[in-house]
């Protein structure tokens, strides 16, 4: 799984773009939103995103790598504990999202930290 991020200006606009150009190529989203100017998505296949946004002359997409881990929706302060454990493992958070699925989608910078971090999420 991916984050893909494209910049927007015309928000409607342009996620009316991205939505087209990826539903065209087959490419589902299952996760994500707009904000600051960025919009992320959750998808399975990252280049096959990147491709078809290219395809339909949507540029300045990038890909990143992203750690999912179960969202307990029931116990409050539970964004807090998964944020520290991150950082006690030293990994950095681009970005941060629920997908479909209410589990939490961390948009990271080393997948091998990442995932020893969700290890000790519990």
């Amino acid at each position: 799984m991916n984050d893909i991020a494209v910049p927007v200006t015309d928000l409607a606009a342009d996620l009316a773009r991205i939505g087209r150009a990826l539903g065209e190529a087959g490419v589902g989203l299952e996760g994500g939103g707009a904000w600051s100017g960025e919009a992320h998505y959750l998808v399975r296949d990252g280049d096959a995103a990147l491709r078809a946004l290219r395809a339909s002359a949507i540029d300045g997409a990038i890909s990143r790598p992203v750690l999912i881990a179960p969202l307990r929706v029931d116990r409050p302060g539970e964004l807090g504990r998964m944020m520290a454990v991150l950082v006690e493992h030293a990994v950095t958070v681009v970005a941060q999202y629920s997908d479909h699925d209410n589990r939490k989608v961390f948009v990271i910078d080393d997948v091998q930290r990442a995932e020893e971090a969700r290890g000790a999420m519990g």
